[in-house]
């Protein structure tokens, strides 16, 4: 079972890289525990920057060192970092075009007990909302280290969540096929296409071989990069199947399955069904049981494939 979360992976490719790019420089705002970003602080003190709880100034002096030549990462809660500091990330970093990635870190429902005021149940509405400002959601370890070390060859803003517990691998460090703004195909199928992002895909991995043993053949494509949205992607897997059926870790409202609809409907009409989180403040308890309550698991998806071929 992987133990690293994919924030630690995000550490451990800025710190391969900050050893001779000296322009790489993460700040983040009373949170370096919490984004497993610690030891970037430790060995590479000048190239790191504490601000403090103060996520609209974390954005905009990451903003300033970016336009002075800095390649910036700028981490903090994505529960925070995408409402309390969505001007600074609209104006100061998709406006003004700087090089700032915004990592948005305990992602979703991941802080669990703490409630409606620490999720990030928006981020991907409101991220998206934002002219210039890309959208990334990977899957696993291997992705997030694949998307950080593509983040680092551009100089475009772009924001990224990830959840704050390990997931299980989809991919392997030897076989992590990654194409920078091109969904993954994770499975194939004739019958049911399901597109999730995030954490969703590994769920939506296992539903597949769930029902592969129904005889029910399901796609799976890992849209890890919800903005651009792979739209040549999409419709290519979905023009196969019956049905699509996407799955977030988000409202129910401006997210994956709202794009997704979107671009099915004007161009390949047919039935979409999105699993997302209801739109109302999510019960207390571990991502797992929040999860597992709202079907936003395995079984839940396979329940709702059965439902949508019917």
């Amino acid at each position: 079972m992987n133990k690293i979360p994919n924030r630690q992976a995000i550490c451990e490719v800025l710190m391969e890289k900050a050893k001779e790019d000296k322009d790489i420089v993460v700040l983040c705002s009373d949170s370096r525990g919490s984004a497993s970003l610690a030891p970037f602080a430790k060995e590479f003190s000048e190239q790191f920057i504490e601000v403090g709880i103060a996520e609209q100034n974390l954005v905009s002096i990451g903003a300033g060192l970016a336009k002075c030549g800095k390649k910036v990462f700028a981490a903090s809660p994505a529960s925070f970092v995408s409402t309390r500091s969505y001007e600074q990330a609209k104006v100061d970093c998709a406006y003004s075009n700087t090089n700032v990635t915004l990592i948005g870190i305990s992602g979703g429902i991941s802080y669990g007990a703490l409630g409606m005021s620490h999720h990030s149940a928006q981020d991907i509405a409101a991220m998206s909302a934002i002219p210039n400002m890309r959208v990334y959601l990977p899957s696993d370890r291997f992705q997030t280290a694949c998307l950080i070390r593509e983040l680092l060859k551009d100089e475009k803003p772009a924001y990224i969540r990830v959840g704050r517990n390990p997931v299980e691998d989809i991919y392997t460090e030897e076989n992590c096929p990654f194409t920078m703004d091109k969904a993954t195909v994770v499975s194939e199928g004739g019958d049911v296409l399901i597109v999730a992002c995030g954490e969703m895909v590994r769920p939506a991995a296992d539903a597949a071989d769930l029902l592969r043993q129904e005889g029910i053949h399901a796609a799976v494509l890992d849209m890890y990069c919800v903005k651009p949205l792979d739209k040549e992607g999409l419709l290519k897997a979905a023009d196969k199947v019956k049905a699509v059926v996407t799955v977030e870790e988000h409202a129910p409202f401006g997210g994956l399955g709202s794009m997704v609809s979107q671009v099915i409907g004007e161009s390949c009409p047919k039935k979409v069904i999105n699993l997302a989180l209801p739109d109302t403040p999510v019960i207390t308890g571990t991502s797992k049981e929040v999860f597992d309550y709202y079907g936003l698991n395995a079984a839940g998806i396979v329940k709702k494939v059965r439902e949508v071929l019917q």
